[in-house]
């Protein structure tokens, strides 16, 4: 006899009720067919599960053991079919929305429109520094969208069967300590910075290589370079001890201003990934539609940005 989820909730059952006869009465069975029952599971699983005595039915070391899987895999199972009957009643054709992202402006944005457009359906998220681990999860069913960024026309991370929309484009932008001497420039040549201290947040994409190719093509190369976190970079750029580079639409602090770059010598593209064979490609247009909505609210908060796309409409949202 093969083990079946039924047999795990009959011995589940006696160990609950103390006795077969308890147990029987709770699952609407008679007490000798249970009985046959549980002697056909024991069977199946090699010996005794309860010592039985009239004072009712007790767990032996095996019926432990059984006991111990069958708390984890009843519950699984019973989400399992609460999640199937939502999924067959919900017109969206997903049961839930699993997000992941490098940090970015979109996230916040996305969250709030899908869970605006789909009231009730569950929404969760993981961020990450890493766009390849997070494009595995993807590739590998543990989320269904991944919202990360590549530099210039370089390539998102290797996944299997990964589907990609491009939601926006940015040139990437400076920051400097808000009486740095060049902060009351309209714009800086790259080359004006090349006695500069830089601080950068980790990330495992191409961005370094092209920085160091925009500086080798602006006749320099960096001077000493922080990795750390973003708020130890902004710290370090708002005493002055550093610059860095940042998204366009990055949303200013105190003390802190943000430079373009003339002719935009590094660009950035936001970009939502999904598994091309799974559920959530169903929904793709939806949700990508809500990540460009929310990156042209990213793009409208920074006014700098939104002055300097009125001369450069070859980036911002893509259409």
């Amino acid at each position: 006899m093969d083990l079946e989820i039924r047999h795990l909730r009959i011995v589940h059952a006696v160990a609950e009720a103390g006795s077969v006869t308890k147990a029987a009465t709770r699952l609407g069975l008679a007490q000798p067919s249970l009985t046959a029952q549980l002697k056909r599971i024991e069977r199946s699983l090699g010996g005794p599960l309860f010592e039985r005595d009239r004072n009712g039915a007790r767990p032996t070391p095996l019926g432990e053991m059984v006991l111990s899987r069958a708390r984890v895999l009843l519950p699984a199972v019973r989400e399992l079919q609460e999640d199937a009957v939502r999924f067959a009643n919900t017109p969206v054709e997903i049961p839930g929305y699993r997000l992941g992202a490098t940090h970015g402006p979109i996230l916040g944005g996305l969250v709030e429109r899908v869970t605006a457009a789909q009231p009730g359906v569950p929404v969760t998220t993981r961020t990450s520094w890493s766009a390849g681990e997070l494009t595995s999860m993807v590739s590998a069913g543990r989320l269904d969208f991944v919202l990360l960024g590549t530099c210039g026309d370089s390539p998102p991370p290797p996944g299997e069967s990964m589907s990609w929309s491009v939601v926006g484009a940015d040139p990437v932008f400076v920051l400097l300590a808000e009486d740095h001497p060049l902060a009351g420039e309209s714009q800086l040549d790259l080359s004006m910075l090349a006695d500069e201290c830089w601080t950068v947040a980790p990330g495992d994409g191409c961005f370094s290589d092209c920085f160091a190719a925009a500086c080798a093509r602006a006749g320099f190369v960096p001077m000493s370079i922080y990795e750390t976190d973003v708020a130890t970079c902004l710290h370090l750029v708002g005493v002055g001890k550093a610059v860095a580079l940042c998204q366009a639409t990055f949303q200013l602090t105190a003390g802190l201003v943000m430079m373009p770059l003339a002719g935009a010598p590094l660009r950035w593209r936001h970009l939502l990934g999904w598994h091309s064979e799974s559920i959530a490609a169903r929904v793709a247009p939806a949700v990508a539609s809500y990540a460009r909505a929310s990156y042209a609210d990213a793009v409208r908060r920074s006014a700098r940005y939104s002055n300097w796309l009125e001369t450069n409409p070859q980036f911002g949202t893509v259409p």
